[in-house]
């Protein structure tokens, strides 16, 4: 019996338990702004939904993204620590890839895009095709330059109307075979809150002292 555990925080929080490839649970907490409050709390709740002890987990996936700074990074170092810690291997999703397995998996058209919120009136996005095989992306944008194709995924109604599952299931990212997206978090951009490249001084220009002679 193979136990995979999975988290994602590119939007809401989610994680999942899956075992031999079923989902056994799955759960969100729809906050995007209290991802490290929330997702220990929410792993031992599907823990306890599933009846499987966190010691028994064989795999730890975590959600790559792409999603904002702050919060992706939350689920990507959760995983990796809960991963060294019961000394099990980590891998990496994209995000967007488990929205596209589940739609496959119930019928998806021969291509379609999943896309999620970026914030700044932008989307991420990537396209697929009715495999669920990713053939475009992940990438960000303005809604209006997406190509006309059905939707699917949190932001899909930024772009127009949501043909295809808008929620991420963390299940899906548990369960369904994704390509290996490394842990590196897709940012696909710069975060909003930056270190200071260069010092800034509070002193004013220097006075020069004219002296006059005779």
């Amino acid at each position: 019996m193979s136990t995979t555990l999975a988290v994602d925080t590119s939007t809401v929080v989610a994680a999942a338990l899956a075992v031999d490839g079923r989902i056994a649970a799955s759960a969100t907490v729809d906050d995007t702004r209290a991802h490290a409050e929330e997702l220990m709390p929410l792993v031992q709740r599907v823990a306890a939904e599933a009846g499987i002890a966190l010691a028994d987990v064989d795999r730890v996936v975590a959600g790559v993204g792409p999603g904002p700074f702050t919060g992706l990074r939350v689920g990507v170092v959760t995983a990796t620590t809960l991963a060294e810690v019961l000394g099990v291997p980590v891998t990496g999703a994209c995000s967007l890839d488990a929205v596209a397995a589940e739609w496959a998996a119930t019928g998806a058209p021969e291509e379609f895009l999943v896309v999620s919120d970026a914030r700044r009136k932008e989307v991420y996005w990537a396209r697929y095709d009715g495999t669920g095989r990713r053939v475009a992306g992940p990438e960000v944008s303005a809604p209006d330059t997406l190509p006309a194709l059905p939707l699917a995924g949190p932001g899909a109604h930024l772009a127009g109307e949501a043909s295809g599952p808008v929620a991420l299931d963390a299940g899906w990212l548990a369960a369904a075979d994704l390509p290996d997206a490394g842990l590196e978090p897709l940012y696909l951009r710069r975060p909003d809150a930056e270190v200071p490249t260069r010092t800034k001084s509070t002193l004013g220009a220097p006075r020069l002292a004219l002296r006059r002679t005779r």
